[in-house]
């Protein structure tokens, strides 16, 4: 297991707080997107990542697993006021 600043404990295989596919080139995709956007821009990102997994709760994957991607994005986006 190891920590991660955003979740509470992640997994190598957690699909909420670090997916391993997120980490492709060797860079977070989140960190890279923050760093490519205006600080105005990013906040908007998260707030409609934040909204789309509450939307699309239980319709795609565990309804659980889609609140959690949502508070993940909520915390960060909190972090990023």
């Amino acid at each position: 297991m190891k920590s991660h600043m955003y979740g509470i404990v992640a997994t190598e295989s957690d699909q909420v707080n670090s997916p391993s596919h997120y980490t492709t080139g060797g860079i977070e995709a989140i960190d890279y997107i923050q760093a490519k956007l205006t600080p105005e821009e990013f906040r908007g990102f998260c707030r409609g990542n934040a909204l789309k997994y509450i939307s699309r709760a239980g319709n795609k994957n565990d309804a659980s697993e889609d609140y959690s991607k949502a508070i993940w994005y909520i915390n960060r986006l909190i972090s990023a006021s």
